[in-house]
């Protein structure tokens, strides 16, 4: 029971330190001639949102120690993924990386709500 309410206890401090980081990620506008000036503020908002979601669960007792941790890692990959994008690109992502970071959140975003409503966690 308390090694139960550590990991949890941690779960949480990493979830609110992870949401700071990413609150902190700056976005470059980027123009097409099809499409006006795009922020990226889609991608972090999501990011954040999920962020929230995570938090969510843990407080709610939804999601236990071990789902948030991977859960954790894997939006931790998905961000390590789009610094090297910006990196391989001078700081913008191209279309098809918004693309591909777009469809990892959408499986990610599946996982969370798996997670949470598993029979598992209720």
């Amino acid at each position: 029971m308390k090694l139960t309410r550590i990991a949890v206890t941690a779960a949480m401090m990493l979830t609110m330190s992870a949401a700071a980081v990413v609150a902190q990620t700056a976005t470059t506008p980027v123009t097409t001639p099809e499409r006006p000036a795009v922020t990226g503020k889609s991608i972090q908002q999501r990011k954040v949102n999920q962020q929230d979601r995570i938090a969510q669960g843990v407080k709610s007792g939804r999601l236990n120690a071990g789902e948030t941790a991977r859960l954790e890692r894997q939006e931790s990959g998905i961000n390590k993924e789009e610094r090297g994008m910006r990196a391989q690109d001078n700081g913008k992502l191209t279309r098809q990386d918004k693309s591909t970071i777009n469809h990892q959140q959408n499986v990610e975003s599946r996982r969370i709500h798996r997670d949470k409503n598993s029979i598992a966690a209720k």
